[in-house]
């Protein structure tokens, strides 16, 4: 069996650059969503006569959590966070799979549908990046004192 090994030593940076890239293709999947504004096009209200502030929650929610990792993946390494860390990932590649097959159900557009898919191979990359993190042995350095 071919082992996968991405530059061991690197594990948070890596995260991190999946998540800003993840982060960024959202947000250009949100944004194509709304083009159609900008060229006196229609733009389908899937959410008309929904509660909004309860998308718009769900919204936030799901931009805030990534950033709040990116943070704590630089500053943290404990083995709790990690385990933590990667089953939010799996949660996030749970959604995208559903997004992605919803986005096919009601025939979104080609483009829109070519992103997602993106958006899943980072996500599925961003697993198995943090599942490798979360395998990674840290040892700790004990100091000794010298006998005087």
């Amino acid at each position: 069996m071919v082992e996968l090994r991405i530059m061991a030593n690197r594990y948070p940076t890596q995260i991190n650059a999946l998540w800003i890239a993840f982060l960024l293709g959202t947000l250009f999947h949100t944004d194509l969503g709304l083009m159609p504004l900008f060229h006196d096009q229609a733009v389908e209200h899937s959410h008309a006569g929904g509660n909004l502030d309860l998308v718009f929650g769900f919204m936030l929610f799901f931009f805030a959590i990534p950033m709040v990792l990116i943070i704590l993946t630089t500053f943290t390494n404990s083995k709790g966070f990690r385990r933590l860390h990667f089953l939010v990932t799996s949660l996030y590649s749970v959604l995208n799979v559903g997004h992605l097959i919803a986005d096919i159900v009601v025939q979104a557009p080609w483009y829109q549908l070519v992103l997602m898919t993106l958006l899943l191979g980072i996500g599925i990359l961003l697993n198995l990046v943090s599942y490798q993190w979360l395998q990674k042995r840290y040892h700790r350095i004990r100091k000794t004192i010298p006998a005087a």
